[in-house]
Order: structure tokens, then sequence, then C-alpha cells
């Protein structure tokens, strides 16, 4: 898992400094993984690259429109983010 962190610093009228983080994730679904095989003994897979839902745009669909099976069979890809904000005191 990927991880990074930026800092933003910003100059605030005060002399407490404070500092707040917050966690961004994106998730993408990579390559199937569906062994269509698995009745004979045996492991194939269909070769789809990426999921691609089905369906309307903004609806939240749960099957690939390339290769027909659910989302659960696809290759979960999560990216965190960590963004840290810090505001130092001002000096009098």
């Amino acid at each position: 898992m990927k991880k990074r962190q930026v800092v933003v610093k910003r100059d605030a009228s005060g002399r407490t400094s404070s500092t707040s983080s917050s966690m961004v994730r994106c998730v993408r679904y990579g390559e199937c993984q569906k062994n269509h095989a698995a009745n004979i003994g045996g492991y194939a897979v269909d070769g789809c690259r990426e999921f691609m839902a089905s369906g309307e745009e903004g609806t939240r669909a749960l099957t690939c429109a390339a290769c027909g099976c659910h989302r659960n069979f696809h290759r979960r890809e999560v990216e965190t983010e960590v963004v840290c904000e810090y505001t130092p005191p001002n000096s009098s």
C-alpha cells in the first residue's frame, strides 16, 4: 500500500498552533480473478483487465460490462493519502 503525506502550512492570526489530518481513499478495481475452470479442477481466467461498471452513469453497478462478473471477482486496489495541516504559532 502506498502512503503519501502532504503538509500544508498556513499563517493565521493568534498564538496557538494546531495540527489536523485527514485520510483520502481512492478505490479502484483491477483485473478479473474469477476462475472459470474451477468446476473441472483447473484454473482459467477470462483476461478482463479492469472493472467497468455496467449501467447508467452515476449508479452503483456491481457487474462488469466487459466480462459480466461481479465486482468482488476483480482485484481491489486502495490508494490512501494522508493530508496533514499544521498552523505554526505566531511569534510576537
